[in-house]
């Protein structure tokens, strides 16, 4: 990927967060020989593309945690970070420890409700008992509401009716047009089809009124789930998809000014947080207008990394440009949708890319590591 680089020795580059971005970024300054520091929660990168269907195939969740250490070493260190010291140039982890930089990356990435997410301070052994239990829940149940039709929705929708045929899948959603928006409209439409073709029943236009009063992820019999509309529903077990958040914690306090109002960083065209040279930000927590996806979250690296070295060596930055947009759904293991470079994709094309193995062969092998 690159060759040692010779920089001034006390360079030192905190990446904070341990997601698409982080992990990219973190092999690329590997690979040129400069100090880095990779700060996770977790013990093992979480490749979450798969988290769904680690959520209804037992055994699967083991292959969708990579350990940290086993790539990085001691250039890896476990802990929460809840302050970012801008003037020291310091982070702060919650257990007191510090890491000094020279340069920052930001890739603290978004929360979501479990399945779809796992961001909990735990062992990733933890974590894959957690999914597991989960499994045991989805098969206890008869019917699976699913709430929120963005592309977590759909997917997830799509991994349940997919391992059991046999089980009555609910998706309800309050837009009419599913996925993201980010998509052509065609492969929305398409994403809706393939629902359909499965068996999944869609509820459009409404939204769940009485969200704040269901016990999530836990199988019970007749859970009764009301909308906006007062349609009343019923099922053994609701799965929420909805409502992520930028993970701004670490920062929302020292670089208030640098927030969106949606918590997202501002970055310049060279990932630069506004107000800061030596800062970047990339991946799902900037404010670029794009959809979040692992993709653009490793081409957000490529250009942080670049630029720190360009810094350093006295070389002109280089330049952030939003693409055309380029998104896969995995619809089970046996139907997908999706777009390349803004053009849609046939459906047996996404089955072969992305479908069947969900890119995980990717992640070990950028790892370094080989999957069980």
């Amino acid at each position: 990927m690159g060759s040692s680089l010779s920089v001034d020795p006390d360079t030192h580059v905190v990446v904070v967060g341990g997601g698409f971005g982080g992990i990219a970024a973190a092999q690329q300054l590997k690979s040129y020989g400069i100090h880095f520091t990779l700060i996770d929660m977790r013990d093992a990168f979480h490749h979450n593309p798969a988290a769904l269907r680690a959520a209804v195939q037992s055994g699967f969740a083991k292959k969708t945690f990579i350990p940290y250490k086993e790539t990085f070493g001691e250039s890896f260190v476990q802990g929460q970070v809840v302050k970012v010291d801008t003037d020291a140039r310091v982070v702060v982890l919650g257990d007191g420890q510090e890491a000094c930089y020279t340069h920052l990356i930001l890739c603290t990435g978004t929360d979501g409700p479990f399945p779809g997410s796992f961001n909990t301070v735990a062992p990733y052994q933890a974590a894959i008992e957690a999914y597991e239990n989960f499994v045991k829940e989805i098969q206890c149940a008869d019917s699976v509401l699913v709430v929120g039709g963005g592309s977590t929705g759909v997917e997830m929708a799509a991994e349940v009716k997919t391992e059991y045929p046999d089980k009555k899948v609910i998706l309800i959603h309050p837009h009419i047009a599913l996925a993201d928006a980010g998509l052509l409209p065609s492969v929305r439409e398409q994403a809706k089809e393939v629902l359909f073709e499965k068996g999944v029943e869609l509820v459009l236009g409404q939204k769940v009124a009485n969200l704040q009063d269901l016990k999530l992820n836990v199988t019970q019999k007749d859970i009764v789930i009301t909308t906006d509309k007062g349609t009343e529903l019923k099922a053994d077990l609701v799965i929420c998809c909805a409502g992520s958040k930028i993970n701004s914690g670490a920062y929302s306090a020292t670089m208030s000014e640098c927030l969106a109002g949606n918590g997202a960083l501002k970055v310049n065209e060279h990932l630069q947080v506004r107000g800061f040279d030596r800062i970047y930000a990339l991946g799902d927590c900037t404010n670029v207008e794009e959809p979040k996806t692992a993709y653009n979250a490793g081409l957000h690296a490529g250009v942080a990394v670049t630029n720190i070295i360009n810094s350093i060596t006295g070389k002109p930055l280089v330049a952030y440009h939003t693409g055309n947009v380029t998104m896969l759904l995995a619809m089970g293991y046996d139907d997908g949708v999706g777009q390349l470079n803004g053009y849609r994709l046939p459906r047996f094309l996404v089955v072969q890319a992305k479908s069947k193995s969900l890119l995980l062969w990717k992640s070990w092998k950028d790892m370094g590591q080989t999957s069980p």
